[in-house]
């Protein structure tokens, strides 16, 4: 794509004249994902193996699911019995952080609620990384205060102010507050329902979800026409809900299943001893802080090591088949120039599934069809350090999270907001773009192409419109890519036989990745993750366990 094209298609102005010109753009660095390395994934040309290890389990992908895990066979006792694969320089997925003169700060995931009662491995990870006092599995445990957001947790520009909370509420007709209650009490209506077994209508994880038909129902349309259907109409209220599905989905609410819509909205009832129920555990490096803890509670270096005993980064999966005693898998590590061949009685398949169909011999066809279905939603990611906050505008104080409504990204979190100052100083701002404006394939063209001056602009002209003085402010930008950040929940992802196949998996090699439950967020791929790992321990090794968490 041309830099005119995609400066027409991010709003813009070109015009031949200068007035007052802006302070230069600020330089940075354009990264992501190793797109090169994947596109010769596909291409599958690596050499022969130069030696062959063996391990009795493999985890291939070193995000959250393949970490926890890890995290679940370390804490049964396995101390050398598994070994993580990652096809990327650093651990963590999409929870991944950077850190600069500055404060860490967040490349993807920025928070993780409070966990449901459902979310037992959540909870007893937490216990573990003593985030989470006392009885994991209580009602409303304490958290660790430095972990909870502090207040003001978030805003939203409107109208040209900042108001506080992301409901919009300024300039807001009292019908359309009537409907804006109207729909709130019908999604805590969901949130409290369940079916004759006692289950609940929208848990977290999913898969502890109802399947009544009333709500297996709502997987069939999408969540704008189900809003339609029921007589939501709101402007203000299209906007909260489209934003919503952008923020966990990546995806507009044209196109996201009404039941995961609804799931945003319904299924989260964790509480705290401390706080709102709808305060959230966050960090200045996101969930980065999470990753740090799964690593030093699997025996990782805490220093950044491209080999350790426990993980191996930088090493791309190319070719995996199995028989009836063991699986083979063969690696390249992109760092010394070679591939080597993994010999393994148990694979956990922790990567994004749409890689599993290019590598696996004699995959079968029911399985490649489950796995066909999942499309991915790509985003942006840019950091921008500033010499100082920005300027808090009309209305309500900077906050954590940062909205603006007319945006076409999610707005920024501010890493800084959890220390405290006496006077406010340097900080980073990290500003989300979920590109669900476009269809994947052109959001990822755009990733590809687009350089960093560009992002750059785009980025600054946006964030001008509720800050002034950001051009003035901001000494560094910097661009992270996810290509395929996450799955999609479209309509359909539900279907009962497409998911009990992807939770089968395929003979020695057991799925858990978050892809499994057609979304991605933390709770479902910490599920998946202890699951496979739950699953090896009682089948393979006699292990009885006094708690399952999955």
């Amino acid at each position: 794509m041309r830099r005119r094209d995609f400066l027409a298609l991010a709003g813009l102005t070109l015009t031949g004249c200068a007035v007052d010109a802006p302070p230069p753009l600020p330089a940075g660095e354009l990264s992501g994902g190793d797109f090169a390395l994947g596109h010769r994934l596909a291409l599958n040309d690596f050499p022969p193996p130069v030696a062959t290890h063996e391990i009795p389990i493999l985890i291939i992908g070193a995000g959250i699911a393949g970490l926890s895990a890890a995290w679940r066979l370390r804490r049964a006792g396995l101390l050398n019995q598994f070994h993580l694969l990652e096809l990327e320089t650093e651990p963590g997925g999409n929870s991944r952080c950077g850190e600069n003169s500055i404060s860490r700060y967040p490349l993807g995931a920025h928070y993780l609620p409070l966990p449901n009662l459902e979310a037992r491995a959540v909870r007893a990870l937490l216990s573990d990384s003593g985030v989470l006092k006392g009885n994991p599995q209580a009602e409303a445990p304490e958290y660790d205060e430095r972990y909870l957001c502090h207040a003001p947790q978030e805003r939203l520009y409107r109208l040209g102010a900042w108001q506080e909370g992301v409901i919009p509420h300024l300039g807001v007709s009292s019908a359309e507050r009537k409907q804006q209650e109207r729909f709130l009490a019908r999604m805590e209506s969901f949130r409290t329902a369940h079916d004759q077994q006692g289950r609940r209508a929208f848990a977290l994880p999913a898969v502890f979800s109802s399947d009544a038909p009333e709500w297996a129902a709502l997987d069939r349309l999408t969540m704008h026409d189900w809003m339609r259907q029921e007589g939501f109409d709101a402007p203000s209220l299209d906007w909260l809900v489209n934003y919503a599905c952008r923020d966990d989905y990546g995806t507009d609410f044209r196109q996201v299943s009404a039941w995961a819509g609804i799931h945003y909205f319904s299924c989260r009832t964790g509480k705290g001893a401390q706080g709102a129920s709808d305060t959230v555990l966050t960090a200045p490096e996101g969930n980065g802080w999470l990753v740090r803890s799964l690593l030093e509670q699997i025996g990782h270096p805490s220093a950044s090591h491209e080999t350790s005993p426990v993980l191996s980064a930088g090493s791309a999966v190319y070719a995996l088949s199995q028989n009836a005693q063991e699986c083979q898998v063969d690696v390249w590590q992109a760092a010394r120039q070679q591939s080597v061949r993994y010999r393994a009685k148990h694979i956990i398949w922790a990567a994004p599934l749409h890689l599993l169909p290019r590598l696996a011999r004699n995959l079968p066809a029911e399985l490649a069809a489950a796995i066909a279905p999942v499309s991915y939603a790509p985003w942006l990611v840019a950091n921008l350090s500033l010499s100082a906050p920005p300027a808090s505008g009309a209305g309500a104080p900077l906050a954590w999270d940062n909205v603006l409504q007319k945006s076409p990204a999610l707005g920024y979190v501010v890493a800084t907001h959890q220390k405290i100052r006496r006077a406010p100083g340097p900080t980073v701002l990290t500003y989300y773009h979920a590109l669900s404006e476009y269809d994947p394939a052109t959001a990822r063209t755009l990733l590809l192409n687009t350089t960093q001056t560009d992002w750059a602009a785009t980025i600054l002209a946006d964030l001008s419109h509720a800050h002034r003085d950001i051009r003035t402010l901001v000494t560094r930008l910097d661009i992270f890519r996810h290509g395929h950040a996450m799955a999609r929940p479209l309509p359909g992802f539900r279907d009962n036989e497409r998911r009990h196949r992807l939770a089968k998996g395929w003979g020695r090699v057991r799925l858990a990745h978050a892809d499994i439950s057609g979304f991605s967020v933390f709770e479902e791929a910490n599920y998946w993750g202890v699951r496979a790992a739950e699953e090896i321990l009682t089948a393979h090794y006699g292990k009885h366990l006094q708690e399952r968490l999955a």
